[in-house]
């Protein structure tokens, strides 16, 4: 809420909610979105979609390359023919192809503006009609039983988080502007962990209780993808919505691997295969900021976070450990040659893409190999892993392969 400015503390949370006055003040700062939006010129009408009665139909937005996607259409391909049969198929494109459609859920429409993200998602999922527009630019969202997306942090002062009512647009907004014009059963939204500790928390608070006054239980919970499978650390935070009128309480799902669990996934195990024929990768100098930590795991652990840049990418678990040599200082011993970045087939691998997932580099043979790769890192490392996004969606999953029909006969309609 908006106190009196006061220097740099001008946008500060207020100590208590009142949950009618929220509500209220993200309607007001929607249907300001809604104003500018209509006052546009261009329309940007679409084209039918591809709805199916006998399906969860899903819209993505800040879809990105389709991390989240494919992960949610394997949870939901996983419901309906077993684990074991959908991951089988998954390994390979022809076996995957000739049975995906057997997932509960179907997408029909994404959203982003990541070109060659973009082009990477139409090669991975050529059915779904993409809309290549700013979000902030669409009018009106297509109806859909499901909605998902890893939408982008927002920007925040140093004197604290900028909430619902503040000038300056949240994108996350437009993700609940959706809901309200979708009116889904449910939605999954992915977002980094610095969320939780900023403003002390109160920016989470804040984003949960618009989510919540959309019409929706929302739970949230910061989980790391090593926890399911992926040989990766990476925490993120997840938020699930289940529609108020629908009798289903979603929890995040347990760790499947770990002490006492299935053993956590190692780099070995995950590219040790690709030691031989690993792929491009970026090359090129380290930086003192790349040589200020640790870069580098070894074959039996997990790799870092995979981040959206080649430059920043993590080191191959190959040759000598990094040696620390003071405070913010690190090492690679031995010769030049026994060091390297991960490949984008390796990053890849550790985001559980399937090797047969295409990710495009724009194209342009004219632009250096560098700056080529690092549009192809960009949208691994933004991307939500694959298994992860599966086991977050499995609830839903479940619960969708189990009530369609009360889905179906629930839904509401577009609002006008």
């Amino acid at each position: 809420m908006k106190l009196d400015e006061r220097g740099r503390a001008k946008y500060r949370p207020l100590k208590e909610y009142n949950p009618e006055l929220v509500k209220q003040l993200l309607l007001d700062k929607i249907a300001a979105e809604d104003e500018a939006i209509n006052a546009l010129q261009t329309e940007f009408e679409l084209p039918p979609l591809d709805y199916r009665n006998d399906k969860i139909n899903v819209i993505s937005l800040f879809s990105g390359c389709g991390g989240l996607d494919l992960g949610v259409e394997l949870a939901g391909l996983a419901a309906t023919i077993g684990e074991e049969k959908a991951l089988k198929a998954f390994e390979d494109k022809e076996a995957f192809n000739a049975i995906r459609s057997e997932s509960i859920f179907h997408t029909v429409y994404s959203n982003d503006l990541f070109k060659e993200a973009n082009e990477s998602y139409k090669l991975n999922f050529p059915e779904v009609f993409q809309q290549p527009l700013d979000i902030r630019k669409v009018k009106k969202f297509p109806k859909a039983d499901l909605v998902l997306g890893g939408f982008p942090c927002p920007g925040f002062s140093e004197a604290g988080p900028r909430l619902i009512d503040d000038e300056r647009n949240f994108l996350y907004t437009h993700f609940i502007r959706c809901l309200l014009q979708a009116k889904p059963f449910a939605f999954i939204a992915e977002n980094v962990k610095g969320m939780m500790t900023l403003g002390k928390g109160e920016v989470l608070n804040q984003i949960v209780q618009d989510f919540a006054s959309a019409g929706y239980t929302v739970k949230f919970e910061l989980v790391n993808a090593r926890d399911y499978g992926v040989p990766q650390l990476r925490e993120r935070v997840f938020i699930v919505g289940v529609r108020e009128d629908i009798d289903f309480e979603y929890n995040h799902p347990e760790a499947t691997h770990g002490e006492n669990k299935i053993p956590f996934v190692t780099l070995k195990e995950a590219i040790g295969d690709l030691e031989a024929e690993p792929g491009d990768w970026f090359t090129g100098g380290f930086s003192p900021i790349y040589l200020s930590r640790n870069r580098k795991k070894g074959w039996n652990e997990q790799s870092f976070t995979i981040q959206a840049s080649g430059r920043q990418a993590p080191m191959h678990p190959g040759g000598p450990a990094m040696i620390k040599l003071g405070t913010d200082k690190w090492d690679l011993p031995g010769e030049e040659f026994m060091h390297r970045r991960l490949s984008v087939k390796e990053i890849a691998r550790i985001q559980t893409f399937p090797d047969w997932f295409v990710f495009s580099d724009g194209g342009n043979m004219s632009v250096q190999k560098n700056n080529r790769l690092d549009k192809q890192y960009k949208q691994i490392g933004n991307a939500v892993p694959v298994l992860l996004a599966k086991a977050m969606a499995m609830p839903l999953a479940t619960f969708a392969k189990e009530n369609i029909g009360l889905i179906k006969e629930n839904r509401i309609e577009v609002m006008n």
